[in-house]
Formats: structure tokens, sequence, C-alpha cells
């Protein structure tokens, strides 16, 4: 994959993780704020002060996530974001991780896709 390309699937990945979470703020499903600066997307839960972080990372060619249950990374493997370690899919992925953090069950679809 050509730097152009991952550039392009991961900018692509970020607007459609801030859509689901628009998405899932709209129902109440949970109280997050989004807010990106380049690159890094930064979604913060209001009720707890928690965050999670989606960045890009070009050189790697992943998309990077930390959270409370801890780091990890994803490489599109033509189709969707996998976990390098178990796997799973990001938005499967982000759906727990929001959901532990945000304290209310909430699942993000990649809807652009």
């Amino acid at each position: 994959m050509t730097e152009s390309e991952f550039l392009a699937l991961a900018e692509a990945a970020l607007d459609a993780i801030e859509a689901a979470l628009d998405r899932a703020a709209m129902t109440d499903a949970v109280d997050v704020e989004c807010s990106r600066s380049g690159n890094v997307l930064e979604i913060e839960f209001v009720d707890n002060g928690s965050k999670i972080i989606v960045n890009s990372q070009a050189p790697m060619c992943e998309m990077w996530v930390a959270a409370k249950s801890g780091g990890f990374h994803y490489r599109h493997d033509g189709a969707q974001w996998r976990n390098t370690r178990d796997g799973t899919e990001l938005f499967a992925a982000l759906s727990a991780m929001v959901s532990q953090q945000g304290g209310a069950a909430v699942v993000l679809s990649d809807q652009s896709s």
C-alpha cells in the first residue's frame, strides 16, 4: 500500500468513527465530544472525563487506539481495519471500548463502506 492510499483509508476511517460517534450521541446512547486535529481524533466522555484517542501512523500504515483497556494497532487488510494481534475489526473493538468507558451499550458501524 502506498502512503497516499494509506492516508486516504485512514482519513475515511477517522471520518467514519467521528460520524458514528455523532450518531450515537444524537440518540443519547453516550455523551461524548469528539475533537480532531490532523490525524488525531480525541473522544472525550463528558460524564467521567475519560478519553479514547485514535490516530493514524503513516510510517507503520496503522491506525492506533489508546483507551482505558490498553493500546491497540490496526492494519488494513484490503477490506477492514484489523487488530494486528487478535484480528478484531476496528469498529467492533471501538464499540466495546466506547461502551465500557461510556457506561452504556453502543454499537458503532462504518456506514461509509
